[in-house]
């Protein structure tokens, strides 16, 4: 289970990456841009992924604080299904692709409801052999891996609004020190 686990995990990042880092200038599915008189875009009408066009991505890690700024670097709200199982999460990389960031969780996105977190990862690319990376490890010390708690979603020009908290390791042994991680998100499509 825990093989599964953790290649889904590098799965879902590996899309996530992929699809933040080679489409901002192409464009991904964006919803209809007519916002609709007192009703809210429904999430089974606009399934997929959904490059932003404003708003932003905040992680708080350590002493850093890291901001992804849609209108430049490239923000994405991403709808997964894999063998029937769905999941869904945020992914960005900056500008200069220095930094980035993913996150996910399994089921659907849903208005006031927070979720456990079943992947994240975090990268910084630095100069010569000095990249840190940080990842979800699957510690015994650890039962609870965070959530993401989503506020709205897919209303109106908001794409998705929300927070999550999870723990991050540089090392991937069981019984490596974990950090909190602490996010914000509100991204817009328009």
């Amino acid at each position: 289970m825990m093989r599964i686990s953790i290649r889904l995990f590098y799965l879902l990042a590996l899309i996530s990456v992929l699809i933040t880092a080679c489409q901002k200038d192409e464009g991904v599915k964006k919803t209809d841009p007519q916002p609709q008189a007192d009703t809210s875009l429904k999430i089974s009408s606009s399934p997929g992924n959904y490059l932003a066009s404003k708003g932003t991505l905040t992680v708080k890690i350590k002493d850093s604080t890291y901001t992804f700024n849609a209108e430049q670097d490239s923000v994405a709200f991403v709808n997964i299904n894999i063998d029937g199982e769905e999941f869904y999460g945020l992914t960005a990389i900056n500008k200069d692709h220095t930094v980035s960031f993913g996150i996910s969780s399994s089921g659907m996105p849903i208005d006031e409801l927070a979720s456990y977190v079943s992947g994240c990862q975090f990268l910084l690319k630095g100069t010569g052999k000095s990249n840190q990376e940080y990842t979800l490890i699957r510690s015994a010390h650890l039962q609870n891996f965070g959530t993401i708690a989503i506020e709205k979603y897919n209303q109106d020009t908001i794409l998705a609004k929300g927070t999550f908290h999870t723990f991050l390791a540089t090392d991937t042994k069981s019984g490596s020190p974990s950090y909190p991680v602490d996010g914000s998100f509100e991204l817009k499509l328009k």
